[in-house]
């Protein structure tokens, strides 16, 4: 069961591209100048699900950590809401690196991503393109958009969902509100971490169908051979599903040095669940190391 974080934690705000993106931040000690640690959540993931049990292992250890919600998600402004934009997420990432660097009490030149699942695959995205980037983990990423959509949608029932898609563009420019299906499916592996991990009942389980569609047109893996020299962890669970593991593999192949590769033997929900601890520890010993 989530628990409340024991380190002091402020509420903050911060604007990208007009939109006001909220979280917070916690910070280990009063004492200025703290190398600080941006966690992002997945694809239909907000900060009130897992991200304060890391933050207060990282904090416990001397890192200040920020976390926000996504535009469209939980306390964050935006609409459609339930639409996650893998490119507006990753500029809204870069805008927290800056945002974060005009902090008094932050170190500008030790900021750390870590991201998991689809923001897995925006902290890849963000360390190949942002040198302001010091060190980064990607846990359990998604690393090929097109790749997990033929995944998640069996060849059958592609054409079907590619038509649904194209309705749905049509009924939003005359006005309609745009078509959502359920984040989190009956008896899927989503659900069973939503009803574990969700204590406080704020998950909203809907997600726009758009978002599949742009889903389709993110690579995060194009991105990956430009991460070096930045120093990149890459935590992988053996039994994938969501984000199969041999995708994540080739990709981390395809990283420059230096880099580590932790595999838990686990699924992809797991790191928030029974693995918290390993997947934690081991990001925990990265950030020392590198940070």
């Amino acid at each position: 069961m989530a628990k409340e974080i024991l380190v002091d934690k402020q509420d903050i705000v911060f604007v990208s591209e007009g939109i006001e993106l909220v979280g917070w931040m916690a910070q280990p000690s009063a004492d200025p100048r703290h190398p600080l640690i941006i966690l992002t959540h997945g694809l239909s993931g907000i900060i009130d699900l897992d991200l304060e049990r890391y933050a207060e292992v990282f904090a416990d250890a001397g890192f200040a950590c920020l976390a926000y919600d996504h535009r469209n998600w939980g306390r964050s402004a935006g609409w459609p809401r339930g639409e996650s934009d893998p490119w507006r997420q990753v500029a809204d990432l870069r805008e927290a690196i800056s945002y974060a660097r005009t902090l008094p009490e932050i170190d500008p030149e030790r900021i750390a991503l870590w991201g998991t699942s689809y923001a897995g695959g925006h902290v890849l995205t963000v360390s190949a393109l942002d040198g302001r980037v010091r060190c980064a983990v990607s846990q359990v990423p998604l690393v090929s958009g097109s790749r997990t959509f033929d995944a998640w949608v069996p060849t059958e029932k592609r054409e079907k969902f590619r038509t649904r898609l194209d309705i749905d563009r049509d009924a939003r420019r005359s006005g309609k509100p745009p078509a959502t299906i359920p984040a989190a499916l009956p008896d899927s592996e989503t659900e069973q971490w939503i009803k574990r991990n969700d204590v406080n009942g704020r998950y909203h389980n809907a997600l726009t169908v758009r978002s599949f569609d742009l889903l389709r047109s993110y690579e995060p893996i194009s991105f990956v051979d430009q991460i070096s020299p930045t120093p990149l962890l890459m935590i992988v669970a053996t039994n994938d599903l969501q984000t199969p593991t041999a995708w994540q593999l080739e990709a981390f192949e395809q990283i420059g040095e230096p880099k580590q590769l932790v595999e838990l033997d686990c699924r992809h929900y797991d790191v928030y669940m029974d693995d918290f601890d390993a997947a934690a520890g081991h990001a925990l010993d990265w950030y020392r190391k590198h940070l």
